[in-house]
């Protein structure tokens, strides 16, 4: 694999991958290689393509969220659970580098890309994980239908970086964190300890992805004089569609740096 020149053309070249253990091994490589400098530059100055959808394999089908199947019990409702998060987790590779690269014109400093180019990493391994978990259970990434709601949020949040913190990392991965530890007690209920630990585990990575978001959402906030939580409540009601649902796990978020104000009693 060759090490791109700079940044961007790695976000490029992980968007416009169909196969999502190539997008997994060329995430965390390009991700290693800017964290030791190897990869030192954003751009190169003229602004790189940016697709409008990022590659995909042509399984699994793309359905209306409306139409998804209800999931089932037993071990046929823990392999489509785990499917449907790694799907998310693909989607979580491929948003990380869409932002690297198409708000590169907002002058962000370097630890903006140091803190995304670890969340592309940390997002392949959770596929990766999730996907070894299904192979042990006799499925794989592509057997199940799954929906194209995060890549439509990304769509509409497209124009402006601080629509897309506040949807994809404060509202979308924080919600994630209220529904990891209930999926996790079920598991083990029904005696999957394994995938149960797996849940556990992206939960918790998943607290610095969000505390990402929450922190160059304010940094950006600050830099364009604006205050982060009535700004945050604007952008729920034109850029989200629905509501910020209860119960909220109010520890974690806490970690991830997140005010209660941002979520609780929004409407």
């Amino acid at each position: 694999m060759n090490t791109p020149a700079t940044i961007c053309q790695a976000a490029l070249n992980v968007l416009l991958e169909p196969d999502p253990m190539t997008k997994v091994a060329m995430s965390e490589a390009y991700g290693a290689q800017w964290l030791s400098g190897e990869i030192d530059a954003i751009s190169g100055g003229d602004k790189e393509p940016i697709p409008e959808r990022p590659a995909r394999p042509e399984k699994p089908e793309l359905i209306d969220p409306a139409k998804m199947p209800r999931r089932t019990a037993g071990e046929k409702g823990r392999v489509v659970l785990l499917h449907a998060i790694a799907h998310i987790e693909l989607n979580a590779i491929d948003l990380a580098w869409d932002i690297i690269l198409r708000f590169t014109g907002d002058n962000l400093p370097k630890a903006f890309y140091d803190d995304w180019t670890k969340v592309a990493a940390d997002e392949a391994r959770h596929f990766k994980m999730l996907n070894d978990r299904m192979n042990e259970l006799g499925a794989a990434y592509g057997d199940f239908p799954a929906h194209d709601g995060l890549w439509q949020a990304a769509t509409k949040t497209q124009d402006d970086i601080l629509a897309r913190l506040a949807v994809v990392p404060m509202i979308l991965e924080a919600r994630g964190l209220d529904t990891a530890p209930p999926s996790s007690i079920k598991l083990r209920a029904g005696g999957d300890d394994k995938t149960a630990s797996i849940m556990e585990q992206i939960a918790e990575e998943e607290i610095s992805h969000v505390g990402a978001g929450v922190r160059w959402f304010e940094y950006i906030c600050k830099k364009r004089e604006i205050d982060p939580i009535s700004h945050f409540h604007a952008l729920v009601k034109s850029k989200f569609k629905g509501d910020l649902k209860p119960p909220f796990a109010h520890d974690l978020r806490a970690r991830a740096g997140m005010d209660i104000r941002y979520y609780d009693h929004v409407s």
